[in-house]
């Protein structure tokens, strides 16, 4: 089982990743809706920005402050040195 990183340490299982998406579409913001009202719903930002939303093949949704690109690049492998400090500094922008 591969665990991905999606942000402050967080870990999601790669093989349980239906989808990555942007949170701006109408309908990903019902989908995080209806995930909260739900309880289905894993919020992993901190407090920070939501820049990605994790589809997960259980019907969980999970929001995550890293860009969309890092996550997908780190689920590929080719994102794996991507340091703490480059998740923040990104955030900040």
């Amino acid at each position: 089982m591969k665990l991905i990183n999606i942000g402050y340490g967080n870990m999601v299982s790669a093989s349980r990743v239906v989808a990555i998406v942007s949170p701006e579409s109408a309908p990903i913001k019902r989908m995080i809706s209806d995930a909260r009202e739900s309880g289905n719903l894993v919020d992993a930002t901190y407090g920070r920005r939501t820049r990605a939303v994790i589809i997960t093949d259980s019907g969980h949704i999970i929001l995550s402050a890293i860009q969309p690109e890092t996550v997908s690049n780190r689920i590929i492998g080719t994102g794996d040195s991507v340091s703490m400090t480059e998740e923040i500094e990104e955030d900040e922008d």
